[in-house]
């Protein structure tokens, strides 16, 4: 009888083994390396002091924080066909820019993979966007669960309108988070019984635009909280401070719901089976060095993964691509990786029990950029960029030095500046390729001034054909040292190196003649999900279409 117990239990426990692990994938647009627990690794003022997020916490205690985790490209649609495929995102033909992306359906995705591996698959809100089809990397809408609402994409302006008609900021706030619960409901009552499950919530709050003044009105983040705490390349002045504020807001908002879909993980007895990885898309929107940038403040972005069974409390310092991420999730669902994947599976990583550096060969990550706005440049052109980050140095190669990194002055002159409203609302109306935001209209508002015109040149200035930042002195990356006779050696050996790996890739940059990106379907106009300035009109302001 004590044997036949003993092999009941052996068989229930090789079962429970065998079990395929679901994968739960939270992705925030414009979300960069900003949750509460980085604070405990930092030893320097920063924002982490001031952003409360206890359920991206708890998921990193529970697992593994990445401290060198970076997008491929700091631009959402090319940074999310490199997560979708594993390829570099200059590897997926149109998908490599933002304004006119096609997605290429010969190109394998992991979502489609798991799918063919049995994996019930859906999906709430954005995956990849903008682009033609939408989402096509994970099915288009056939997989969409988000009937019950999306008044998460607009966080902000949705818990405003409710407090305005007289809802107390906390039950506004839990009318949201229940739509995000409806959600992910409708998708489990889906899943056929037994079947293992991928789902990502997508949702676009942390995106511009939000509510100016919300992280104070509707979290309580006061912009002196973050006095001295901001990156030392952004102005310590009350309005970045209050748009920063309004930032860490949004990013608390994309934690509870975070915390609502593991609270419906626990009740479905799902969560010890589940693998959950938490992560953004880019850094910061509307702000200089953030999103469309390579320096750390646009690419590194928060990494937090839990998987069932392996230690928690880990900081890992290994050199992470989120395109790794797609051969991870292929190799979570058994799925065979496809010819053309340039990631590598972080499961090694995360099966380690390890903390620090663990694979030595993980030691740099490659960024870059095409086109971001399709309009940002006279042309349509892009503005190219390729950067090799390692451990103590970021190089950054700009192909084309000639043209303006954000894009063109527009409606900008020497004698007319355009109002508020628009330079806070008309990403057009002056360098587009920065978002619209409070932050933007004080600095142009600004750019006369002596005091903050390092600041103003810093966002928008051309900027020379070599960069090179010495982490162990700068580590805000704004002093570029690539001139300096000293660092002549170390520069030549980083430049050399990224040709090489961009080579050995096959970068169309610098492996085709020509260069795709400069012409044809790379340089069409489109107008997809913006306005375009169309010059001055009533009362001084810049039309918009």
């Amino acid at each position: 009888m004590r044997i036949l117990s003993f092999l009941i239990v052996l068989t229930t426990l090789s079962s429970a083994a065998d079990k395929p692990l679901n994968i739960l994938f939270c992705f925030a647009d414009d979300w960069g390396r900003y949750a509460s627990i980085y604070a405990e690794h930092e030893k320097f003022p920063s924002p982490n002091q001031v952003v409360k997020t206890p359920n991206i916490d708890r998921i990193a205690r529970e697992g593994a924080l990445f401290s060198r985790a970076y997008v491929n490209a700091p631009s959402c649609t090319p940074c999310r066909s490199a997560l979708l495929s594993g390829r570099y995102f200059f590897n997926t033909g149109r998908a490599a820019i933002l304004n006119g992306a096609v997605w290429d359906p010969a190109i394998p995705s992991f979502p489609l993979l798991l799918k063919d591996q049995g994996y019930h698959i859906g999906k709430a809100f954005k995956v990849w966007s903008p682009g033609d089809p939408a989402d096509a990397p994970y099915g288009g809408q056939k997989y969409a669960f988000q009937q019950s609402g999306g008044r998460c994409n607009q966080f902000s302006q949705n818990v405003d309108k409710l407090m305005k008609d007289g809802v107390p900021v906390e039950d506004a706030k839990q009318q949201i988070y229940a739509e995000v619960r409806g959600n992910f409901d409708a998708f489990l009552k889906a899943r056929p019984k037994g079947t293992p499950f991928c789902f990502w919530h997508g949702p676009t709050n942390v995106h511009r635009k939000w509510v100016k003044g919300s992280g104070e009105a509707q979290w309580g983040i006061q912009p002196d909280d973050l006095k001295g705490k901001l990156p030392k390349h952004l102005p310590d002045v009350d309005a970045f401070r209050e748009d920063f504020g309004s930032y860490l807001g949004e990013i608390q908002a994309f934690d509870a719901q975070v915390g609502t879909l593991i609270k419906r993980l626990e009740e479905e007895g799902e969560y010890d089976n589940t693998v959950i990885v938490i992560s953004g898309d880019h850094g910061a929107p509307g702000f200089p060095g953030g999103k469309c940038n390579l320096y750390d403040f646009g690419v590194g972005v928060t990494l937090a993964i839990r998987w069932p069974g392996q230690p928690g409390g880990r900081y890992i310092a290994d050199f992470v691509n989120l395109m790794d991420l797609a051969p991870t999730f292929m190799e979570i669902g058994g799925a065979p990786i496809p010819p053309g994947v340039n990631g590598k599976s972080l499961v090694s990583l995360m099966k380690s029990g390890q903390s620090g550096q663990i694979e030595k060969e993980r030691d740099y990550v490659i960024t870059g950029r095409e086109r971001h706005v399709s309009s940002a440049r006279e042309g349509n052109l892009p503005y190219p960029q390729r950067a090799l980050r390692k451990d103590g140095f970021l190089y950054i190669h700009n192909f084309k030095p000639e043209r303006m990194p954000m894009g063109d002055f527009k409606t900008l002159t020497d004698s007319f500046t355009p109002s508020q409203d628009d330079l806070e609302n008309e990403t057009y109306v002056a360098f587009p390729d920065m978002d619209a935001s409070p932050a933007k209209a004080w600095l142009v508002q600004h750019r006369n001034d002596s005091q903050y015109k390092w600041h103003f040149d810093y966002a928008f200035a051309k900027r020379p054909q070599e960069e090179l930042y010495d982490l162990s002195k700068d580590p805000a990356q704004t002093i570029n040292v690539a001139a300096e006779p000293g660092y002549a050696e170390i520069k030549a050996q980083m430049a050399a190196e990224l040709m090489a790996k961009l080579k050995e890739v096959g970068d169309p940059r610098v492996t085709a003649d020509p260069v795709p990106f400069e012409s044809g379907v790379f340089t069409q106009d489109t107008k997809t999900n913006a306005a375009k300035g169309k010059g001055k009109g009533k009362k001084g302001k810049a039309k918009a279409e």
